[in-house]
């Protein structure tokens, strides 16, 4: 697995995201945002999180535009492997590589914390280390990651079964203050049409070792990996 991490101004998780995908066996190239190719051979292009040009104008806006998002439209189009967290989700919405709009949380605030989910469906290049229903214990930390979609396409999302993760507790049940951001249907994270594209708000690169509280987020970058 080769996976491109794209740098963009303001990015800050790029580090710890290429870490978890070289703990998982990938070979990493950080990408800066001017480039407008990916490396050669690139398997996966990831979107990290952060703040991105300082959250100017919307949350990805301007980084959604840059023309290393040109490469990452075409790599996807041709069926390429391109993961969003956080900020790269909001990127990934701005950018039209997926649908909906990330808004402010909410109660207005800043949210920082250990996050329980639960694995929607497992045959996919990103969860298939999981069984479905799994619930995993990761962490959010966002301001606007209060997921939003038109009626028709948040029908569409669901009936094609395109939810990657709910904000869950526990036990795997879906309650409000689970949910603290306040995401339609509780969505953590989606698909494109054709499931090669994931965008999702929590950190799954937070816990990839026992060393920092928690290894459930590792599967995602194994799954990838394998």
């Amino acid at each position: 697995m080769r996976a491109a991490v794209l740098v963009f101004p303001g990015s800050n998780r790029d580090g710890d995201v290429a870490r978890a995908l070289r703990l998982a066996g990938a070979e990493v190239t950080p990408v800066w945002h001017t480039e407008t190719e990916l490396p050669a051979g690139t398997d996966l292009a990831v979107v990290p999180g952060g703040f991105s040009y300082g959250d100017y104008l919307r949350c990805g806006a301007i980084a959604g535009r840059a023309s290393v998002m040109d490469a990452v439209r075409r790599h996807a189009s041709t069926g390429g492997l391109v993961l969003g967290i956080c900020n790269g989700f909001q990127i990934l919405c701005e950018s039209g590589l997926l649908p909906g709009v990330l808004m402010r949380n909410v109660n207005r605030r800043f949210i920082c914390h250990r996050q329980h989910l639960r694995v929607e469906r497992t045959d996919t290049r990103f969860t298939s280390a999981y069984r479905e229903g799994q619930v995993i214990d990761v962490c959010v930390a966002h301001g606007e990651g209060n997921y939003f979609a038109d009626d028709d396409t948040l029908a569409r999302i669901e009936g094609e079964g395109r939810v990657a993760f709910r904000y869950c507790d526990a036990s795997g049940a879906l309650t409000a203050d689970a949910n603290r951001n306040g995401s339609l249907n509780a969505i953590a994270g989606i698909y494109s049409e054709h499931r090669n594209v994931l965008g999702m708000m929590p950190h799954p690169e937070n816990f990839v070792e026992d060393l920092v509280g928690g290894t459930d987020g590792l599967g995602l970058f194994q799954s990838l990996a394998a």
